[in-house]
């Protein structure tokens, strides 16, 4: 049995697989180029699966990766069957017609880009300059990477989905344990936080809606839609003329949807806000449930006043809390702007679900202000740069801090139930990758055979 640290930190052959599925600028999905069993080119290729291939680059991206993530335990052997197992995932969903839809493939690699744009600063033409190509390039190439992780996790969320583990389970999956195998845990931290978006001034609500029109006049008018997104939009769609792409009824956000869904073909809509900011709409077709829209979008500009108001209005919630006639987890409901910690009362999980974090995982702007705070106190409100790369304001509560200790059932029960799950799930994937295997060609350079690969 693997020891617990193990499982949890997803060390090993699993911790590649996850890492390769979600690394940004890696590999892409690529077919075999000929027929031939050939495998010196020029990028060599070391692997086949089916018709798909592993070049020696791709191996190398990834064991780069994988230590600049911190994991120097994970070797190119690692790597190289992690790479395997995802090309059978997706060769077996080819057979088995698995398939993930185009539309959700152009969102993800949307979210995709508007992350490695936020990460450059929010400058499009920032991000062109480091990798010396166009954004369009750089979508086109990030396309069939992004397409690749979605067939493997829907192919492993398919094989796991029914797998529950129960809190006996738990316990016998804990008591199995080796007591010197126990990981020693980190001192970590129970931390809240209620975030508040600036609104938008009148100002600047009118200034955005008066050049919308312009731009839907412009339309009107007989200026191409998609020519207008290119020019105006401030979206990531921008780059493809405005298109959505085949849309599902109940995928967008409401206020968007209820103004797509009035359209008739080839009709724009008035401007129109959502948490994105203020759009117009033209409907390009629409089959019952399915629509294919466009839009442009336009994000509003704050000022610090904006801020101000939005600091103000957080100074009153905290006072709130002080005086015990709001609990924090509650306020964090009800008023906080961001959904990833608003509907767990506001606090900050780590990767097994846990409200505890080690002050090692904390981002240094977070671990610098609770760092100057007492346990049971809130933080004045402070801006702060979101993970969209948006500014916001929010507080901050530092509910408990806990001292380093050995793994235990009380202490630790959500890190050692996730333990569990993944280990119960990676016997499943293990018991399938037995039978899959011969069901594709797999192939493997001589110079890799001391890998043992999927033995």
């Amino acid at each position: 049995m693997k020891p617990l640290k193990y499982i949890i930190m997803n060390r090993g052959l699993w911790g590649v697989i996850f890492l390769l599925l979600f690394s940004l600028a890696g590999y892409g999905q690529e077919k075999d180029p000929t027929p031939t069993s050939d495998l010196t080119l020029v990028d060599k290729i070391i692997a086949k699966v089916d018709d798909y291939i592993i070049l020696k680059s791709e191996v190398e991206r990834a064991f780069l990766q994988a230590q600049a993530s911190g994991d120097y335990k994970i070797t190119r052997c690692n790597v190289i069957e992690g790479l395997i197992l995802n090309k059978l995932m997706v060769a077996k969903a080819e057979i088995d017609s698995v398939m993930v839809e185009e539309d959700m493939i152009d969102r993800e690699l949307d979210m995709r880009m508007q992350g490695v744009i936020a990460q450059a600063g929010g400058d499009p033409k920032k991000l062109e300059e480091v990798f010396g190509k166009s954004l369009e390039e750089i979508k086109e190439e990030l396309r069939e990477q992004v397409k690749e992780q979605l067939i493997v996790q829907k192919m492993q969320q398919t094989i796991t989905e029914n797998i529950k583990v129960t809190p006996a389970e738990v316990k016998r999956f804990f008591k199995r344990i080796p007591s010197d195998s126990l990981p020693y845990f980190s001192t970590e931290v129970q931390i809240g936080q209620i975030v508040k978006k600036p609104e938008i001034s009148p100002e600047e609500k009118k200034r955005i809606e008066d050049l919308l029109m312009k731009i839907r006049n412009e339309a009107l008018n007989g200026t191409d839609f998609q020519v207008l997104a290119g020019r105006y939009s401030e979206g990531p769609t921008a780059l493809r003329g405005g298109n959505l792409g085949e849309i599902q009824r109940g995928q967008m956000v409401p206020e968007f949807e209820a103004a797509a869904l009035k359209l008739k073909e080839g009709e724009i809509s008035l401007p129109v806000q959502t948490e994105f900011g203020f759009h117009i709409i033209q409907m390009v077709e629409r089959r019952g449930d399915i629509y294919n829209a466009r839009h442009i979008l336009i994000q509003p500009k704050y000022t610090d006043k904006d801020f101000e108001r939005a600091a103000h209005f957080l100074d009153s919630v905290k006072t709130l809390i002080e005086k015990d006639s709001l609990a924090f987890d509650r306020a964090a409901k009800e008023f906080s702007d961001d959904k990833a910690t608003s509907s767990n009362g506001g606090f900050i999980r780590d990767a097994s679900g846990a409200n505890r974090i080690s002050v090692s995982e904390l981002d240094p702007s977070l671990f610098f202000t609770i760092d100057t705070m007492k346990v049971g106190s809130i933080s004045a409100p402070m801006r702060f740069k979101m993970p969209d790369g948006k500014e916001a304001m929010r507080i901050i509560y530092y509910k408990s801090k806990i001292k380093p200790h050995q793994a235990n059932l009380d202490q630790d029960y959500q890190k050692i139930y996730q333990a569990a799950l993944n280990a119960k799930k990676s016997k499943m994937m293990s018991d399938w990758f037995k039978d899959a295997k011969d069901d594709v060609y797999i192939e493997v350079d001589s110079e890799y055979k001391d890998c043992k690969i999927l033995q």
